[in-house]
């Protein structure tokens, strides 16, 4: 696959650049547009980057004309915090939705017609056992998973219109870090469960259950926790059977669940916390946060058959090396803050 490359916008955030570690682990060259709005420049070394709005057609244009051998584009930039999105839609429709149309309509006017986009299990309706597969009610709850639910739509009418062949991986819950400890999550203030636990025990906090009343069976919420690495893996096989994988769906167009099938409820995840670190985190109950919903985890093995793919690691794998990242990043952060604030 020499002189392969793909787009991935995003790419200097948590996934994305992970995606791209993976790439380049095969020989494949990742070209990274960021607005670095979230993600990190250092996350985006040693590959093509550009900085930039991902609706900015002058920059898509320029992009491809430097590099025409991009095969595909692995569609990761977005803003993602549920809460957040409740209380400022508008931002989410703007950046999620009308960015994406915009990202879209220069790929196809560059001839870049093979779309992976980043989306999420949180499209779906929880069904009474918290279980989906890809033919589950999609209903989105809060305005993020809306959009990624609307991109899903544009993507495949687009499909359904010959304009292109698209491919959605709806991830469950990303956790972890690459093993090699080359990227990790890259917020110093992150709003999932697991990047609470680790927020709560490096500042001798204590750790919110938020929400305690759901109708799971320790009452908080369950999540499929899937590795971050194990994703990177399930896109790099998505890109290397692409157009089958397309193909497996109407008009060019598929949608994927990729998750591990296992829930693991907030109360469980601090159990595995405290197995791992080797002492329990000191916790509160709190009541749900706006947007916040039950849960689901993901009963498909549809990716076996289509990708060739299957997760590797378990959540106390992911805690290990979310831990192990944040150990790393705190030495960093340590090491480049000036004097005065050590």
């Amino acid at each position: 696959m020499r002189n392969v490359k793909y787009l991935i916008t995003g790419g200097a955030g948590f996934i994305g650049s992970t995606v791209g570690s993976a790439l380049l682990d095969r020989g494949i060259t990742p070209v990274i547009l960021d607005d670095l709005s979230t993600g990190r420049a250092s996350f985006a070394a040693g590959r093509p980057f550009y900085r930039g709005d991902v609706a900015d057609g002058d920059l898509v244009d320029r992009i491809f004309a430097e590099h025409p051998e991009i095969r595909a584009t692995v569609h990761c930039a977005g803003v993602i915090v549920v809460p957040e999105s409740t209380r400022d839609p508008l931002r989410y429709y703007r950046e999620n939705l009308a960015k994406s149309v915009e990202l879209v309509r220069h790929l196809v006017r560059n001839g870049c017609r093979r779309v992976l986009f980043s989306s999420t299990a949180a499209v779906y309706r929880p069904g009474a056992d918290f279980a989906v597969d890809e033919s589950s009610p999609v209903d989105p709850v809060s305005p993020y998973a809306r959009t990624k639910a609307m991109v899903e739509a544009v993507l495949a009418d687009c499909a359904r219109a010959g304009e292109l062949r698209a491919v959605a991986l709806r991830y469950f819950n990303p956790i972890g870090a690459d093993p090699l400890l080359r990227t990790g999550l890259q917020l110093r203030h992150p709003t999932h469960a697991l990047g609470r636990m680790i927020e709560a025990a490096s500042t001798g906090t204590e750790f919110r259950v938020t929400g305690t009343d759901w109708p799971t069976r320790d009452g908080s919420a369950v999540r499929d926790y899937v590795h971050v690495w194990d994703l990177a893996q399930a896109h790099v096989a998505a890109l290397a059977r692409f157009d089958e994988v397309a193909a497996a769906g109407p008009h060019g167009y598929t949608a994927l669940n990729i998750g591990t099938g296992v829930g693991t409820t907030v109360r469980e995840l601090l159990a595995a916390f405290a197995a791992v670190t080797g002492r329990p985190l000191p916790y509160r109950e709190a009541p749900r946060r706006s947007g916040d919903v039950p849960g689901v985890y993901n009963r498909s093995r549809r990716y076996q058959d289509l990708l060739g793919w299957s997760p590797r690691f378990g959540v106390e794998d992911g805690i290990r090396h979310a831990l192990e990242w944040r150990a790393l990043d705190d030495r960093r952060h340590l090491a480049a803050a000036p004097l005065a604030l050590r």
